[in-house]
């Protein structure tokens, strides 16, 4: 399916490391952007958790699309109560700026979803697709507060009547404004992890995915959510070293699997591993990774901070 072009765009998370470059991705396309959330610097200024305020500050406004791209986050979760603030986002959060888009004649709403809503764990060799099961319940209720808060938010954004509504299932992020932070932690060799041991999981360079939101918002079938990943699923502790290889740094501190178990929400993810395919997101965006795996995508990074 393909919109009109030159879309008035809502933003939300227009300030946050991916928001940024969605909000060029678009301007790049044509749109018009304006930028949601709760510093001085957007367009519309409101906190998506604080319903009252969002709808009187849309109020009178029109959009033709709403995207969510809001997160909690600014830094790697480590526990899994650093997660707690964006589990909420994906559910209150979510149903409030819903209702904002319906408020402002908004016809489509792409959202920012991801490939752990699959599940946590070893999946093995099997690549997932977008009909494999989303949301399954946790194994336990830390898990299953971060499944529920992924599951309500495709959820909502799939069975609002009058809203076209998109989901892309993002890789591990990294690239301009996400890797920089860890430079400083591998030059104090503050960043261990364990040995991967086979273990893969799927990774994105920002630019590109800001580009998949782009494409989304354009060509994406309503009720339809898409895979969107590089070509070369990497294990963490070998997506650190390449980090560390190609900036010149130590390489990360190596500890058995079990020493991470403190930091409950890291260790599921590195004992997690998981290939996702995104034939569909090629096939019906015409979107492709400019950069195929990490090694192009940290050394493009790498570049462009040198020059």
């Amino acid at each position: 399916m393909t919109t009109n072009q030159h879309q008035n765009i809502l933003l939300a998370g227009a300030s946050g490391v991916l928001g940024r470059h969605i909000d060029r991705a678009l301007t790049d396309a044509g749109h018009k952007v304006t930028g949601l959330g709760r510093s001085e610097g957007n367009g519309v200024q409101a906190d998506l958790m604080d319903r009252d305020a969002l709808l009187r500050a849309v109020d009178g406004r029109h959009f033709d699309t709403v995207v969510h791209a809001a997160t909690a986050l600014r830094k790697p979760p480590m526990g899994h109560r650093d997660m707690y603030a964006t589990d909420a986002l994906r559910t209150e959060g979510t149903a409030h700026l819903i209702e904002a888009a319906l408020a402002t004649g908004a016809r489509r709403f792409v959202t920012e979803s991801m490939v752990f809503g699959y599940g946590y764990g070893d999946f093995g060799d099997r690549t997932i697709t977008e009909d494999d099961a989303f949301g399954p319940r946790g194994a336990d209720p830390q898990l299953e507060r971060h499944l529920a808060g992924m599951r309500a938010k495709e959820q909502l954004t799939f069975g609002t009547p009058g809203l076209e509504g998109v989901a892309l299932r993002f890789g591990l992020f990294y690239g301009p404004g996400g890797t920089e932070a860890l430079l400083p932690m591998l030059r104090k060799r503050q960043l261990p992890a364990p040995a991967d041991r086979g273990r893969v999981l799927p990774w994105v360079e920002l630019t590109d995915a800001a580009r998949a939101v782009a494409a989304a918002v354009e060509h994406g079938r309503p009720g339809q959510a898409y895979n969107v990943a590089d070509r070369t699923p990497m294990g963490f502790r070998a997506h650190l070293l390449c980090v560390a290889e190609e900036f010149g740094l130590p390489k990360p501190l190596s500890v058995p699997l079990w020493l991470t178990r403190p930091m409950a929400y890291a260790h599921t993810m590195f004992s997690s591993s998981m290939r996702v395919s995104v034939q569909k997101a090629e096939r019906e965006l015409g979107w492709t990774p400019a950069y195929p795996s990490s090694r192009e995508g940290l050394a493009a990074l790498r570049a462009a901070t040198t020059r």
